[in-house]
Formats: structure tokens, sequence, C-alpha cells
């Protein structure tokens, strides 16, 4: 008997017997649906969050001040700032100070966080403007009041997408200042290290959020700290000279302050962030996905039991088979084949509504995500192996059977 008859006989059998098949290939269909989903979301999530810190610059040197080691004269001054500008390794250095308060507009009031720096903090953020400018050196040298914001914060406070223009209200402790907005930026601040998790815990509580840019000096007035940061952002021309551009920058500020030797400062390369977040999603994807795969067993399980029904079913059958002469081998690939398929057809439809549920989640998380051919090959690979692993026993077992007791049988 060749593959296509086996084949044929399989479906005749399947569709026979259709309900029964179904319930059969429920584990397979929930458990191939489930790494499915898992693998697609867990992939396109990574891929979203991986591009949000690319997006705010991959070759960046964030230096920061220890404060439980250092002391006041540790601290990063505008000083500092200015000298490490002029290495040749630098293209871009600004301090950065990051504040929370309160933002009102004549349309919305809600909750607010600034990160504050100079005329180089848009181009490490690669905040392309989307409307207006960033701000100038002399408006930060001035501490103008003016604001950047970014294109999700614009539309919500201002309610539509361009309040180039427009004024707002920042309020931090009892220091108020308005603001005149000057630019929005294509990029979302709310992806800093930092912000997130405040965002979200006020939008949690109900509470509007936005985030704003503004310049340094400006955040100085509103928090009192007389030119002194706890943090610094550089930026190198490529990420090949960001160690170095790092190495001379802290060279710089241990020179400036005389403190070689001390525990003052931490170095953080960003794109460490991408390859540790890149690593950790990977293995928690890849964690769930295993542990959704359990139900591969158990759908496995349920197909060995139902080929075994199979089997005692169609005893008559195979014993008129084995006394015409079919050889041991036709009859246990014709039940190899039916485990097969039966698994075949579990693991496409789990295909289908994994696929369909991935891009219905991702949809609603406004994730962009895509189905890779290596996914789709999974779910092929584990219903084929899952296939063979549990149907081989059943198989084996009818065509093991002695065709005189399977005759005594009829």
């Amino acid at each position: 008997m060749n593959i296509k008859e086996n084949i044929r006989i399989a479906i005749f059998s399947i569709r026979t017997n259709l309900m029964r098949s179904l319930l059969t290939m429920l584990g397979i269909i929930i458990g191939v649906a489930a790494v499915i989903a898992i693998i697609t979301i867990g992939n396109g999530g990574r891929d979203f969050i991986v591009g949000m810190i690319q997006d705010m610059g991959s070759s960046v040197i964030n230096i920061s001040v220890n404060t439980s080691e250092a002391d006041a004269s540790d601290y990063i001054t505008a000083e500092d700032i200015e000298a490490i500008k002029k290495l040749d390794s630098v293209s871009y250095v600004s301090p950065v100070v990051i504040s929370m308060g309160s933002v009102s507009t004549k349309q919305e009031n809600g909750f607010g966080i600034s990160i504050a720096g100079n005329e180089d903090l848009g181009p490490m953020m690669s905040a392309g403007m989307t409307y207006g400018r960033f701000f100038t050196r002399d408006e930060y040298k001035s501490a103008a009041h003016v604001a950047v914001l970014d294109s999700i914060s614009a539309k919500t406070m201002f309610g539509y997408d361009n309040p180039v223009g427009e004024r707002m209200d920042f309020t931090v402790g009892e220091q108020t200042v308005q603001l005149t907005v000057i630019g929005v930026s294509d990029a979302s601040m709310m992806s800093m290290e930092g912000m997130s998790e405040d965002m979200s815990s006020m939008m949690s509580m109900g509470q509007t959020a936005c985030s704003i840019m503004i310049p340094a000096t400006l955040s100085d007035l509103l928090n009192g700290n007389s030119g002194r940061y706890e943090m610094c952002y550089i930026m190198a021309d490529t990420e090949d000279q960001l160690d170095a551009a790092g190495s001379a920058a802290m060279n710089v500020i241990y020179t400036r302050h005389g403190n070689f030797g001390s525990n003052a400062y931490n170095v953080v390369n960003m794109a460490t962030y991408i390859e540790l977040l890149d690593t950790v999603i990977n293995v928690f994807t890849t964690f769930i996905a295993a542990v959704s795969a359990i139900s591969l067993i158990v759908g496995g399980i349920g197909v060995m039991n139902i080929m075994l029904v199979t089997v005692t079913e169609r005893t008559r059958e195979i014993g008129i088979r084995k006394a015409l002469g079919a050889k041991t081998s036709t009859i246990l690939f014709q039940f190899l084949t039916e485990s097969i398929i039966l698994c075949l057809l579990g693991g496409l439809i789990g295909l289908i509504i994994g696929s369909v549920g991935a891009f219905a989640v991702a949809y609603y998380m406004g994730i962009p995500i895509e189905m890779k051919i290596s996914t789709i090959l999974i779910a092929v690979g584990f219903s084929t192996a899952i296939g063979v692993f549990f149907g081989i026993y059943p198989a084996r077992r009818a065509a093991r059977m002695q065709p005189i007791d399977a005759l005594r049988r009829m």
C-alpha cells in the first residue's frame, strides 16, 4: 500500500468519526495555538521595546553620580559638561534632570514628568521634530520658559497634534512656570528609564500623564540644583567609539573633581540595556511557551488513547488484511499515518487560531508583529513529532496482531 492510499484511508477514518476526531485534536489545537500566540507576541513585543530604546539612541553612555558614595563636590557641573564636549570622541553631551510635577493647559490638567537638558538632548534621544523645533543653546543658557512635547503628550494635553505656540503651566513643588510649546517630537519620552513606571502608576490611578523636555537651566530654577547634576548622557559618532568616549569623559570628570579611585560615579552603556532586555524577553517568552507546550503532551496522550480505541474497533479489518498477506510494515504505517494526520490537522487549526489571537492582541496593545516562517515550522514540526511519538505504540500494536487472533474476534 502506498502513501497516497494510507492518507486516503486515514482521512476517511477521521471523517467517519468527525466529532471524536475533533475532540481528540483539541489538546493539540490548544497547545499549538498557545505556543504560536506567545512566541509571536513575545517576538513582536521584544522588537517594539528594543526599537523604542534604540530610538532614544543606542550609542549613548549614561554617567550618573553614585549618591551613596559621593558628596556635594562630586556632582557633575555645567563646566564638566562643557569640558566633555570638547573631546574629539564625543559628538553630544547633555546633563539630564528628571522632575515630577503637575501640568495644566486650557484643555487638560494632569501629572507631568520633565526631562531637562541642553541643546544636545534632542539629537541624543533621536527626537525628530514633527512640528516646530528643539530649544537652542541661547534658550538653554537663558533658562527660557520653553518646552518640547512628544506627539502622545501633545495630543493628550491639547487635544490635537500641533500645539506649537500654545502655553502650559508646569508646577514642581511650590514653583510654577508658564511654558511655551516650541516643538513636538516624534519620539515618545515615556520609554525613558525611570519614567515608564511613574507614568504607568499615574495612569493606573486615572490621572492624565504627559512628558515634556525643558532646558536644564530652567529645571535648576524649579528644583534649586544650582547647576549640579546627578546624571549626564554622552553620545559618540558611532557605537565603536562609545567606550572610548565614555572613558575619556570619566577621566575629565575625575580630573576636574580630583576624586580618582573613588566610587562616585556609575557608567552604563545604553546598548547594554538593549542586549540585556533582549535576553530577558527571549528567556521569558521561551519559558512561557514551554509551559504552554505541556498541553501538547496532554493532547498527544489523547491521540494515543483514541488510536488504541481505533485499533480495537478495526480488529476485524486488520485480521482480514493480515490473512490476505498484508505486511506488518503496511499495517504499521497505515495507523501511524492516521495518527500523524490527526495531529497535523490539529496543529494547522491551532496555527490559525494562534495567529488570529496574536494579531488581535497585538492590535489591541499597539504592537507591530509579523508571522515568521520559523514559527510556522515550529507548529508543523511539533504536530508531526507528537503524531509520530504518540502514534507509534498503537500502530505497532496493530501491526503485531496475529491474523488468527484478530479473526477469532469477528
